[in-house]
């Protein structure tokens, strides 16, 4: 569904991609990892055309994304669920997921808004409840429930383990399968290689803007450069 050729792209006169190629399959999960400061962030950033990059093409299902604006990329059903729980603090718990479907109309979101709540209970109990009073797990499952709400068919995920205590990181990931499970592609952006190659089909790493290794998930987990530089062992 999206294919990401030869993209190189950083912010004024740093270069932060070097030369990105990856694909990310229908219905699949892929993962992106790499050390902090490779350029996760920055390839997910260009999909979306928040940074535009000097060379390279982004194909989504065929269409150029690098002309489009960010929005206009939203309704071609990409969605972002970027790094730090962006939420809305003094909005309810239902008023950032109906963000989530400012796109849309029409009786399909009132649907969707049950499918999230029953994804995740924890939202459906504090539903009216401020944002900014969720604790932080809670928070990451509302981004994740709020991008939901645009009815995306391929899911940016930037860092959704990030600051999260274990069983909550346990959780999050639980989720991200069951989204997988649905027919969603997802394109997950992680440092901890360990649990993301272990649900990704496929799996890329990245290190100083460009992508050195690639394959299957449980391939790379196994791949003795991989465990050393990210596993630890």
């Amino acid at each position: 569904m999206l294919e990401i050729k030869g993209i190189k792209a950083g912010y004024g006169s740093t270069e932060v991609l070097r030369s990105v190629s990856l694909k990310a399959e229908r219905g699949m999960i892929t993962t992106l990892i790499g050390a902090n400061g490779a350029g996760k962030t920055t390839t997910l950033n260009c999909i979306m055309n928040v940074v535009k990059p000097y060379e390279g093409s982004i194909l989504w299902k065929g269409r150029e994304l690098t002309s489009l604006k960010p929005s206009e990329i939203v309704r071609a059903g990409i969605s972002l669920i970027p790094e730090g729980r962006h939420i809305f603090p003094r909005m309810t718990v239902r008023e950032n997921l109906e963000m989530g479907a400012y796109t849309r109309r029409g009786e399909k979101v009132a649907g969707d808004m049950q499918w999230v709540l029953d994804l995740f209970p924890v939202l459906k109990e504090r539903i009216r409840q401020e944002a900014g009073t969720l604790s932080g797990g809670e928070q990451q499952m509302l981004v994740i429930g709020r991008s939901l709400m645009s009815d995306p068919e391929l899911i940016l995920m930037d860092e959704p383990s990030m600051g999260l205590a274990p069983i909550i990181v346990e959780q999050v990931f639980d989720v991200v399968r069951r989204i997988s499970e649905t027919g969603k592609t997802i394109l997950l952006v992680e440092q901890n290689a360990a649990l993301a190659l272990a649900i990704a089909n496929e799996g890329y790493v990245i290190e100083l803007g460009t992508i050195v290794l690639s394959g299957g998930g449980v391939d790379l987990l196994r791949n003795p450069e991989v465990e050393k530089a990210y596993l630890g062992l």
